[in-house]
């Protein structure tokens, strides 16, 4: 097992507790690419589409659309847990699959074979440059876990995702799931 410092795809880069940022506030990423260049997905910012809103010919598509970061974002990503029935991804985990097969997920959904709860879909994502992820971890602006249940991916309360990927991260990391989103707060 890797230690909780060192990430790899299908690492969960959560921000520390008071990062300022916007774009990853409190944020849960699920890193899907990590050699040179980094790519992640932000979990926990939920938008206001759904996936029906943006692709054409699937008005029955009522999934939720997240903000998967700020680049790319006139790109869907999706990650799933179904490959039994799309047989196409990039695995990023244990049964955790990015990508795949579109023209396949959209039949899928129009047949209503897919639910909620094993997808998840992304307007844009999480980038990251040569070296750029190694400096911010270095500065400990992310927690890294690499240990959890893949169903919390999956997870609908965006607001609550954050403490709980904290308290996956074990008894040493607990305690900052509690501090409050403004240092001013405290």
């Amino acid at each position: 097992m890797l230690s909780n410092n060192t990430p790899q795809k299908g690492s969960l880069l959560l921000s520390e507790p008071f990062m300022m940022d916007p774009n990853f506030r409190r944020s849960v990423v699920l890193l899907c690419e990590h050699e040179e260049e980094s790519i992640g997905l932000v979990l926990n910012q939920p938008s206001a589409l759904l996936l029906k809103d943006v692709m054409n010919g699937m008005p029955d598509a009522e999934y939720q659309l997240f903000i998967g970061g700020p680049v790319g974002q006139d790109s869907v990503q999706f990650v799933h847990k179904c490959y039994d029935r799309l047989n196409s991804g990039v695995e990023i985990g244990e049964g955790l699959y990015w990508g795949g097969n579109f023209e396949a997920l959209q039949l899928l959904i129009k047949e209503k074979a897919i639910g909620l709860d094993e997808i998840k879909f992304f307007i844009g994502y999480s980038g990251w440059g040569e070296g750029q992820l190694e400096k911010e971890l270095r500065e400990n602006t992310w927690m890294i876990g690499n240990s959890y249940h893949p169903d919390i991916i999956f997870v609908n309360d965006e607001e609550n995702l954050w403490k709980q990927a904290v308290i996956s991260l074990g008894p040493r990391y607990a305690h900052v799931a509690g501090f409050p989103q403004n240092p001013m707060w405290n």
